[in-house]
């Protein structure tokens, strides 16, 4: 198994409970894992034959930015399905933290690992 993955992809987005949060934007970040078999891409050196990070990144950012969740949870979860199912991926690790969200803390959020992860 191969991973192709993307480290600290900050969104800014509206997420959150309280009536201030759903009035002002405020960063997430990503951390991604994707399971995909590179071994085509290694061999002809095409872009065509990856699993293409930017283009994932790209597609991410233009979703969370339009959307408007209240719990990190729900947001991983489309995440992570908008993964699976646009680009083919059998496995994907999502971490997505919310920063300053707790006093006294860098960041909070959720780890979620979704679909089946090849040998």
């Amino acid at each position: 198994m191969d991973i192709v993955f993307i480290r600290e992809l900050q969104i800014e987005t509206v997420i959150g409970i309280y009536d201030w949060e759903r009035k002002v934007r405020q960063m997430i970040s990503l951390d991604i894992d994707m399971a995909t078999d590179i071994h085509k891409a290694a061999t002809t050196d095409h872009i065509d034959d990856t699993l293409s990070y930017k283009t994932v990144a790209m597609h991410l950012i233009e979703y969370v930015e339009q959307s408007e969740f209240e719990l990190v949870e729900a947001l991983a979860e489309k995440i992570c399905a908008i993964i699976i199912e646009e680009f083919k991926v059998p496995w994907v690790k999502l971490t997505l933290s919310k920063p300053g969200a707790v006093k006294g803390s860098r960041a909070v959020g959720v780890i979620i690992e979704r679909g089946k992860k090849p040998v």
